[in-house]
């Protein structure tokens, strides 16, 4: 029983174990990849310049061949969007955000990873864009009371993530510029999923401060 407050609190790093699983899934699905990219679509194999996350859930490879990464991404997917969501329910109520706010964050934190997780569907693009809305609402709120609390590295990290993602978005839609966004979707991908786990460390910090406070 002495055990159960210990473990609970460990709860709000899981999101670093689910960042570390996702990132070696990626990596796995990389390397059963049959090829094609926007760059090539006869191309052999996965190209870390030329080629999309998404394209690792696709059923059918660019190229036209089945595609066998697809298993190891979409298990990479589901474990990402468990350990964000997980984020998204804990950092209000660790940082004891105002109730409304913090009902708005866990709701459109679990909404962003729930549609998130279909972004291997028809609906591809439509997803995409639910999720992105639900996720910038969960971020804003995230960034807001970092920046209430003082933690001006983390909120600094996350103004540069949000600058990526607007970056992310201007490639998409200016015309000519989409050749760059692989790898500037991966360098997102990277800085987001090291703010993300530094927040979980600075989380943990804070029960612990709360915990070695006298009652």
């Amino acid at each position: 029983m002495k055990n159960k407050p210990g473990i609970k609190k460990l709860v709000v790093l899981f999101p670093i174990g689910g960042t570390v699983v996702f990132v070696g899934l990626y990596i796995i699905a990389t390397f059963y990849y049959p090829g094609g990219s926007q760059h090539d679509p006869t191309s052999h194999g996965f190209s870390w310049a030329h080629n999309y996350w998404c394209n690792l859930l696709n059923e059918i490879a660019i190229n036209g061949i089945y595609n066998p990464a697809r298993p190891f991404a979409l298990a990479a997917m589901l474990v990402l969007c468990i350990s964000l969501a997980i984020f998204w329910y804990q950092f209000p109520i660790i940082t004891s955000l105002y109730k409304p706010l913090r009902l708005l964050m866990q709701i459109a934190g679990s909404l962003s990873m729930i549609t998130g997780f279909f972004l291997f569907t028809s609906q591809h693009d439509f997803m995409v864009n639910i999720a992105s809305l639900f996720g910038l609402i969960a971020t804003a709120i995230t960034l807001f009371r970092m920046y209430q609390l003082k933690w001006t590295g983390l909120f600094r990290l996350g103004i540069f993530n949000a600058g990526l993602v607007l970056l992310n978005n201007i490639l998409y839609y200016g015309n000519g510029l989409r050749a760059y966004l692989p790898v500037v979707q991966k360098i997102t991908f990277l800085f987001f999923l090291c703010w993300i786990c530094l927040s979980c460390i600075q989380l943990y910090r804070e029960q612990e401060k709360k915990a070695g406070q006298p009652a």
